[in-house]
């Protein structure tokens, strides 16, 4: 089984910074693409940043210059450094990641519970 647990959201003022982490854990042979998402109050989910396994990344135009994607092979694990943030950031962030697990044949994508991120003005 594999599991996506997310942390370090919160509360922060306009201009300020929060940094999200994801870890990945379970029965895993690979993961290919992780990536964020978030999904704001009555607005569809939407990406936020992806990257590759081989550190390729790509960016919501909302975000570019403020947002840093990264992860760590090692670790399993990837990361969100917001800065700059605004109210328009608010919403509830989603860890995702394509995950082969241990026997199987294909990778299938997995979710992250939600972690909320709050931007005051």
């Amino acid at each position: 089984q594999v599991q996506l647990v997310e942390s370090g959201g919160g509360l922060v003022q306009a201009g300020g910074s929060l940094r999200l982490s994801c870890v990945v854990s379970g029965s895993i042979f690979s993961i290919n693409d992780m990536g964020w998402y978030r999904q704001a109050p009555g607005k569809q989910r939407e990406l936020v940043a992806r990257i590759t396994s081989s550190g390729k990344t790509n960016y919501a135009d909302s975000v570019k210059g403020r947002f840093t994607i990264t992860r760590d092979n090692a670790k399993n694990m990837v990361a969100l450094q917001m800065n700059s943030l605004a109210p328009e950031d608010t919403a509830v962030y989603y860890c995702n990641a394509a995950v082969r697990p241990l026997g199987e044949e294909f990778a299938y994508s997995y979710w992250g519970q939600g972690t909320q991120v709050t931007v005051s003005s």
